[in-house]
């Protein structure tokens, strides 16, 4: 049965076949590991949140913006190696391939040193800068510096995963990222429940299980050798592959951070609303990553699909494969919001038993109907621009829509809606800001995709083929 699903679903060469096959055989395991990612942090909230109460899961809301912002320098990383490894692929530069891995490795090393460095010790004062509700702030304050202590696992099995499925392969990706989820699973209970170690034991569990997932993926890759040979001399970092990571890496990583900074400065308006309300909305978000899911497995998708066959110089199979990508994606979203809208209440039920709470939650996902609907265009397109080697673009349209208009609409909208029951805002305030950002989004994202600039950001040289495709997959 394995044998069948590696052989049906295993490493995918998207410059040849059908888009919609190679898409959906990429993109199914894709989409089962992201769904996996979610469960590995839901279960984390709701044995939290069972165990522990309302106070423990406010906790985990509070930390994620913060831990997320300094996870931004992986994510540039990831974003810009990903789509190097895949163009390289197309290309058949094998070398390059190794290279880009190679330093890809020295990098991540360096930048985990760092962020445990600087972040551990600040834990506390960026807590504080977020108007921390007091029931929470001691156990969000432990938990952040646990997770930045281990922050090398989440960053190693983050930018490895990545290479992976830019290399085609996302099976194994998935296999991994299944076993970890179990493994935090049976550790988030033995450690929270079991052994009584409250917050300190959810932190831990969540970094053995990350730390396990990157050794696996380090393994496989090592072992990869008809496609990657990585030699001692490949991770000493080289001045033109460090350039290409940055180029392509950074606008991402900054647009993420820029997008996790936003979140930073609303969540000091979530929290200074009580911690009923911050518990509610990381139960909310818990549910709303499953609803985001589609759009960035295709978004990936549509990064390796487009980097594959713009390496092979094949751009008229990246227009039919854009399309493919959006109906796919259009189809998996709107499945995944109608069961959020349909069996929401029992979903939040597994986080708290508090009405307030769960009312509170249902309310945040209607507003955001209209958002995730929007975000199956700005990602698929930015996908297929960010494969093509066009960062920029993505990045200043994030900027402005999370920044300009996110911000300040999420603390206007909560000034003119305070009243006795909600004296500093109407806790929907923070959604329809967030809804609004994202659909004005995807206006700006279809207008820049459609004036075709991104065409041209290529890193490698086309290989252009002999023969048409059909004769040459005949």
């Amino acid at each position: 049965m394995l044998k069948k699903f590696i052989a049906l679903f295993g490493a995918q060469d998207m410059t040849v076949g059908g888009p919609f096959m190679c898409l959906l055989k990429f993109s199914v395991p894709l989409l089962i590991g992201n769904i996996a990612q979610m469960l590995y942090f839901t279960i984390d909230s709701i044995v939290v949140g069972k165990y522990m109460g309302d106070a423990a899961l406010a906790a985990i809301g509070v930390s994620s913006p913060i831990q997320n912002l300094f996870l931004v320098f992986f994510m540039a990383i990831g974003s810009g190696v990903t789509v190097m490894v895949a163009q390289y692929f197309g290309a058949k530069d094998f070398r390059n391939v190794g290279g880009t891995i190679g330093n890809s490795i020295t990098l991540i090393i360096i930048m985990s040193v760092l962020i445990t460095a600087v972040a551990t010790p600040l834990s506390a004062a960026m807590l504080r800068a977020v108007a921390t509700p007091p029931e929470t702030f001691d156990m969000a304050k432990i938990y952040l510096e646990i997770l930045f202590i281990g922050t090398a696992g989440n960053g190693f099995y983050n930018i490895l995963a990545g290479i992976l499925r830019g290399l085609g392969e996302s099976v194994f990706p998935l296999a991994v990222l299944l076993v970890s989820v179990l493994l935090n699973a049976g550790l988030e209970i033995w450690f929270v429940a079991g052994l009584g170690w409250g917050m300190p034991g959810a932190a831990w569990a969540t970094v053995i299980a990350q730390t396990v997932s990157a050794a696996a993926c380090l393994f496989k890759i090592l072992r990869m050798r008809s496609i990657v040979k990585i030699e001692p001399g490949m991770l000493k970092l080289r001045r033109g592959i460090v350039r290409h990571i940055v180029r392509l890496g950074v606008p991402t990583g900054l647009s993420m951070g820029v997008m996790f900074f936003a979140t930073i400065i609303v969540q000091s308006l979530i929290n200074s609303m009580g911690y009923l309300v911050t518990a509610a909305i990381t139960a909310m978000f818990r549910l709303d990553g499953f609803a985001v899911l589609p759009s960035q497995t295709f978004s990936m998708s549509a990064s390796t699909f487009t980097g594959q066959n713009i390496g092979a110089g094949k751009m008229d199979r990246v227009k039919k494969g854009t399309w493919t990508v959006f109906y796919m994606c259009l189809v998996f979203t709107v499945t995944m919001v109608a069961c959020m809208l349909i069996f929401g209440r029992h979903l939040l039920g597994l986080f708290t038993t508090t009405e307030s709470v769960i009312d509170m939650g249902m309310g945040f996902i209607q507003v955001m109907v209209a958002g995730y609907i929007a975000m199956v265009v700005s990602n698929t397109f930015s996908g297929v621009m960010r494969g093509a080697g066009d960062s920029m673009g993505p990045m200043w349209i994030s900027i402005a829509t999370n920044v300009i208009l996110r911000v300040p609409l999420s603390y206007g909208i909560a000034h003119f809606t305070k009243s006795a029951a909600h004296p500093n805002g109407d806790p929907n305030s923070p959604f329809i800001a967030l809804s609004a950002a994202i659909i004005l989004g995807a206006l700006i994202t279809i207008i820049y995709y459609r004036k075709g600039n991104w065409r041209n950001k290529s890193i490698v040289q086309p290989r252009q083929s002999a023969l048409p495709e059909a004769e040459a997959t005949a």
